[in-house]
């Protein structure tokens, strides 16, 4: 797998996930409007702590900048 997330972009996936998880799990979002918030902040936190998104590589795009 090609890193394709950028440092920047991981770091506002986290941001997101958490703030998605933090508002299932507080109750602020229920039912299935809450049930897929918590599951897009969960891809989104795993896409981060790998730097790879499929949808970016099915879509041709990086925000991944290489360092060599």
């Amino acid at each position: 797998m090609k890193k394709n997330i950028g440092s920047l972009d991981s770091n506002i996936r986290i941001t997101l996930a958490i703030v998605l998880s933090l508002l299932f799990l507080g109750k602020f979002i229920t039912g299935t409007l809450g049930i897929i918030a918590f599951i897009i902040g969960i891809a989104m936190l795993l896409t981060s702590l790998v730097n790879f998104c499929p949808l970016y590589k099915m879509l041709g795009f990086s925000t991944f900048k290489d360092e060599a």
